[in-house]
């Protein structure tokens, strides 16, 4: 499997908080986010992907949901978080596919175990993160979506 490797901006977000139930239902933490987010109007000039990144949170135990604000998104009632950015080691597979997602993942660790170059990033706020990288229409057209995962990482330290 060949990896890419991203840098992702610094950027302000809206965030769901932490659900330790893992609920997307309409009533649950993730799905009223996820209604919310999923609303609202974003100006063409600012509607590069990935803006929303969905992670578990190590130390709070649960998963959280991050949206990135523009000048113009309202944040409602949600808590702003700041995101300092960084490198990524990234792979794409079927969400829902749990089997092929751990495989990757297991042979994107033991990439980033045997570089000379990079290492493992994780810290509060800069966990593994997935986003869906198919547009809506596609999804709908051909019933599933791709799951894209972020692995944070950091050139070595000499």
């Amino acid at each position: 499997m060949e990896f890419r490797i991203i840098s992702l901006p610094p950027f302000r977000a809206i965030s769901s908080g932490v659900d330790r139930n893992f609920d997307f239902s309409d009533t649950g933490i993730l799905g009223k986010f996820d209604k919310y987010f999923s609303a609202l109007k974003i100006a063409d000039r600012d509607s590069f992907l990935p803006r929303d990144f969905l992670f578990y949170d190590e130390e709070e135990k649960g998963l959280v949901w991050w949206f990135a604000l523009t000048d113009e998104t309202p944040s409602g009632s949600y808590e702003i978080v700041d995101f300092e950015g960084g490198y990524y080691l990234t792979y794409a597979y079927k969400d829902g596919d749990e089997e092929t997602n751990s495989k990757l993942y297991k042979q994107a660790m033991e990439f980033i175990k045997k570089s000379e170059n990079i290492e493992l990033d994780i810290r509060k706020n800069h966990y593994p993160m997935g986003h869906i990288i198919t547009p809506p229409k596609i999804i709908e057209a051909q019933g599933w979506a791709q799951m894209e995962t972020f692995i944070p990482i950091r050139i070595k330290r000499g």
